[in-house]
């Protein structure tokens, strides 16, 4: 209680954009800044892996080190962004469906546009949650599991678990 760790967990587990340490920010930064290079540099690489394995191995593709090396991006940038707001449901994955319906499958615009879109949702779900209920604060997460449950329910319906959602 001397230190007010409570508070510091509640504020982890609510997830409120506020409470990003600075200090802790500049430590994760550059952990973020790697992950995004490395998503960038492999997109290209990812948009043909995302033709099949078979297709992408007939074009010279190393599939097993393509999949590491996202796999380690997204580590990476996951790992940040929960290391400074804390859980924030949905975003990482609804955002890259809407923006793959906007810009198409071309990973090498799928991933700095959902940098983007990604910020103006979560930026929107933080300016709803503090007056959905004003004067007390909304969790983000419940704003955008209002949002993401019915958006994964429309793609279950309209693409009914095919790949090319």
């Amino acid at each position: 209680m001397y230190f007010q760790v409570s508070q510091t967990i509640a504020s982890w587990y609510n997830t409120k954009i506020q409470t990003v340490d600075m200090q802790l920010l500049l430590i994760a930064l550059p952990f973020g800044l790697i992950g995004l290079f490395m998503a960038l540099g492999c997109a290209r690489a990812i948009t043909i892996s995302s033709l099949g394995e078979d297709i992408a191995t007939g074009l010279g593709q190393k599939t097993q080190t393509t999949r590491i090396l996202a796999m380690l991006a997204v580590v990476l940038l996951t790992g940040t962004s929960v290391a400074l707001v804390g859980k924030i449901a949905f975003v990482g994955l609804i955002i890259p469906h809407i923006v793959r319906m906007l810009v198409g499958v071309d990973y090498r615009f799928i991933i700095p546009c959902s940098l983007a879109v990604g910020a103006v949702f979560l930026s929107a779900c933080d300016l709803i949650s503090r007056y959905l209920n004003f004067p007390f604060e909304t969790p983000i997460g419940v704003v955008t599991a209002f949002i993401g449950i019915p958006f994964f329910l429309y793609l279950i319906r309209t693409k009914g678990g095919s790949s090319n959602a």
